[in-house]
């Protein structure tokens, strides 16, 4: 079965898209062109009637002059121009009768009427008396017909207002359910597109936080589908590697944890003179093997230690805590080793809590506190802070040591890199724990760099908001 890809069902949700809106588009240009064209037809007839009701006005005025100069005069030019008048003026009244509907036909069934009924009058000479009633009908009937010209034009002004409000409400209502249907086809390809994208998502921060055991399952277009079955051979060989990573941990920790075990006992025998008794050469050869032993042993526990910090640091366990609360726990694990000092340590937090991994953090303040403590004068003083700025939770650590020298600054993340200045009291390191802060930070999306300045360390650790 051939399912589509995430381009295609991208191509296909938008067309569905542009034709809903689009058919809606053209269906409200055709309405409005046609309620155009409806108007304009509309306005050019109501000009039309007004003006030829006026000019019926003006030849009304003509007959009725015509015919009272003849009545006068007896005059046939007087008759003539009469019937001229007539004459058009009834072609008016016909152009009338074809434009205009039934509220204008009877005024002008009568108009014609009293016409006739005048020039019947006019032939037949019959007295002024008569022919002044006819001509006053017909001056009355062009006011009706005017009367009647303008009703008809406001009554077509109400059709057309009618049908724009009616189009109006169809066309809005088109609009409304073609924007339905392209909000439902969008949450559609939404739903289909996005819930695939965040299962990506999640394998993607499994795989990251070394979850190999749930396999990666992406359902959606044939492409997600695709890579979702990539990220799960990735998850496999990741797994795969891890155990190696483990196995190959657990061998050197044995392969050379047992030998060592056996040549730190064969020394200390030695130094023991469980052999037979030793010379002063020999004694300082059996010293220097003895402190050497000693010193592979250290290194080799704390390569284990940064590989078990490194794997461990993938693991968050995000949770909200007070910053008071968590440097107080630090403080408190390493108050033996300041008294044995003399030192101070001064905490500042706010109240607000931090949502963070509160182990791995506390991994980190502990080996910065450590360090603080061993390079601090006795009676020194000691801060540990935290704050608030740009978005990030800022902690840090300040002594009154000697610091850390210049040419140190750069490396002394580094793993088994010790710097050059000497504490004041005796210490043993190998090097690694500021190696394992930089790992546990980074874990967390923070970073740790060292504040210069010119007496003491100044070490600063940003971690980002998690709200």
């Amino acid at each position: 079965m051939n399912r589509i890809s995430f381009r295609q069902g991208m191509l296909l949700g938008f067309m569905l898209i542009v034709l809903l809106l689009g058919g809606v588009a053209i269906q409200s240009w055709l309405v409005v062109e046609r309620l155009v064209n409806q108007s304009r037809q509309s306005s050019e007839q109501a000009i039309q009637l007004t003006a030829a009701i006026q000019e019926l006005g003006e030849r009304t005025v003509d007959i009725e002059r015509s015919a009272r100069q003849y009545l006068v005069l007896e005059n046939p030019v007087f008759h003539q121009r009469f019937d001229e008048h007539l004459a058009q003026s009834l072609l008016v009244v016909d152009r009338l009768d074809s434009m205009a509907s039934e509220p204008l036909q009877p005024l002008l069934g009568g108009w014609r009427m009293v016409a006739e009924a005048l020039r019947s009058g006019l032939e037949q000479k019959i007295p002024q008396a008569e022919i002044i009633p006819l001509l006053a009908r017909m001056a009355e009937l062009n006011g009706l017909l005017k009367q009647a010209g303008q009703h008809w034009v406001e009554e077509q002004n109400r059709k057309t207002l009618d049908q724009l409000d009616a189009a109006r409400l169809k066309l809005g209502g088109s609009i409304g359910l073609a924007l339905l249907g392209a909000l439902l086809v969008a949450l559609a390809m939404g739903w289909w597109l996005v819930r695939p994208v965040r299962h990506l998502e999640q394998a993607i921060v499994r795989l990251g936080a070394s979850r190999f055991d749930e396999p990666v399952n992406v359902g959606g277009p044939a492409d997600l589908r695709q890579l979702g079955k990539r990220l799960d051979w990735l998850r496999q060989r990741l797994a795969e590697l891890e155990n190696d990573r483990e196995r190959a941990l657990r061998h050197v920790s044995h392969e050379l944890k047992t030998p060592l075990t056996a040549l730190k006992e064969g020394v200390s025998l030695l130094r023991e003179e469980v052999p037979g008794p030793l010379d002063a050469g020999q004694r300082e050869v059996v010293e220097i093997l003895q402190h050497n032993v000693r010193v592979l042993q250290e290194q080799i526990e704390s390569l284990l230690t940064l590989n078990a910090a490194a794997f461990d640091a993938r693991r968050l366990q995000l949770a909200p805590i007070k910053p008071k609360k968590l440097l107080a726990g630090v403080v408190q694990r390493r108050e033996l080793h300041s008294q044995s000092r003399q030192l101070k340590i001064a905490i500042g937090a706010p109240d607000q809590p931090i949502t963070l991994d509160a182990e791995k953090m506390s991994v980190v303040l502990d080996n910065l506190l450590s360090n603080a403590i061993d390079f601090s004068p006795d009676g020194g003083e000691i801060g540990l802070l935290v704050s608030r700025v740009d978005g990030l939770w800022r902690f840090e650590c300040i002594d009154q040591g000697p610091g850390v020298a210049e040419e140190d600054h750069q490396r002394i993340f580094d793993p088994f890199v010790q710097g050059q200045r000497v504490a004041p009291a005796p210490r043993q390191g190998s090097g690694v724990g500021l190696s394992i802060v930089r790992e546990l930070v980074r874990a967390m999306g923070g970073r740790v760099y060292l504040v210069p300045q010119e007496r003491g360390a100044h070490f600063c650790v940003e971690i980002p908001d998690e709200h």
